[in-house]
């Protein structure tokens, strides 16, 4: 199995993170290690976007919508206090432990800023990358998953913010830009839900997946918040699987200890909604359907370490 969503430098580091955009000897094995030893069979990078200078001048402004000057300042900042990590380099990480043997592909997280894609786009395709997944991080100018910007959650109303969000996700979906929809509702990664849960949004997300010939991500990240359940949504993922949107497995790990993070509950809660099969990516942007395992059957799993 494949956790296709992985970072190499977290938000927040830690004493031994090392500094961004730096790739020390063991970095990548210390990631690809731990998602062996929960089973995983491979490791997919999937850098942020918006933290690399190679794009500053295209997506850089996004946030100056004219809603709202607070949320844009914000904005501003958490833009510029992550603009640390350049492609080349990171590419060169990437694919430096592939040649040393490592299960490694290169992917990326790419940002979904209306207006800029094309323009953003034309500057990814000069890497080779094998996957690009992509993500609703901002609404205009707020940066909906940000644990200081939650406040606008209050002055939108929560079923505006889901409204607002999807939107922008199904825009996303039917887009062609990416293979997979990266954490597909992060909107509840706070644990703001609708007083009625959204099936309406929801459709209309799953459609433009189908439509768009793009996969669901799976992720145990909203296991680590206060959403306290994977992404996306048991709905969500049910309808998913009626409607015949394929998916795939992650973790969006920003440290090594979370890579694989819980995999054998991911493929548990993916199982339960129908599926027995996920995406699985080759290098240079093959892709197939291979038979998602049983959980329980200790032959196809390493010992259980918490996951």
């Amino acid at each position: 199995m494949g956790d296709y969503h992985v970072h190499l430098h977290p938000h927040t580091p830690r004493p031994d993170s090392p500094p961004p955009g730096v790739y020390p000897k063991g970095h990548v094995d210390a990631y690809v290690d731990r998602a062996l030893s929960r089973g995983a069979t491979e490791v997919g990078f999937t850098e942020h976007m918006h933290r690399f200078v190679d794009l500053e001048h295209v997506a850089a402004g996004f946030w100056n919508t004219g809603e709202s000057a607070d949320l844009s300042e914000r904005s501003r900042r958490y833009y510029y206090d992550e603009l640390n990590l350049r492609l080349d380099r990171y590419t060169e990480a990437v694919l430096g432990a592939r040649d040393r043997g490592l299960p490694v592909l290169l992917g990326l997280e790419v940002d979904f800023l209306p207006g800029r894609m094309e323009k953003i786009l034309d500057i990814l395709a000069s890497y080779p990358f094998d996957y690009l997944i992509g993500s609703v991080h901002w609404i205009g100018s707020w940066a909906v998953d940000h644990d200081g910007m939650t406040d606008e959650f209050e002055r939108r109303g929560v079923r505006r913010s889901y409204e607002d969000y999807f939107r922008l996700v199904a825009d996303l979906a039917e887009s062609g830009i990416v293979q997979v929809l990266a954490h597909p509702d992060v909107v509840k990664k706070f644990g703001h839900r609708c007083e009625a849960e959204p099936v309406d949004l929801y459709r209309r997300v799953v459609d433009a997946a189908r439509r768009g010939g793009v996969a669901f991500e799976v992720s145990s990240a909203g296991l680590r918040y206060e959403a306290m359940e994977p992404y996306p949504a048991p709905t969500l993922l049910r309808m998913c699987h009626e409607a015949g949107v394929p998916i795939t497995l992650a973790s969006d790990a920003h440290y090594p200890d979370q890579a694989a993070d819980r995999f054998r509950t991911l493929v548990r809660y993916a199982r339960a909604a129908g599926y027995r099969s996920r995406l699985r990516f080759d290098t240079g942007g093959g892709q197939e359907l291979v038979p998602l395992p049983d959980p329980d059957d200790d032959g196809d799993w390493p010992p259980p370490d918490g996951a």
